[in-house]
């Protein structure tokens, strides 16, 4: 496979290759492995609380009425 990086990003990825000593391609195998993983596990906490929403077991809250008590709580604690 190959992998087309911007410059500013190939030479970064071969600066950390000289530092550590470690090729380029482990480099870049080990962060597309640690992404995917990490990719894998968002998409399973996303997947389960739409189920839960989509069941009825967990009710979604308004956006707004929920930023507007955040901002009402801030502003409680600034004294404003």
């Amino acid at each position: 496979m190959v992998v087309h990086l911007k410059p500013e990003t190939e030479s970064r990825l071969q600066e950390l290759a000289a530092s550590t000593g470690r090729a380029p391609d482990e480099l870049v195998e080990d962060a597309m492995a640690g992404y995917l993983a990490e990719l894998g596990q968002l998409r399973a906490t996303l997947d389960g609380r739409y189920d839960e929403i989509k069941s009825g077991r967990v009710k979604p809250i308004d956006g707004e009425a929920a930023f507007d008590t955040l901002r009402s709580k801030r502003k409680d604690r600034r004294g404003s």
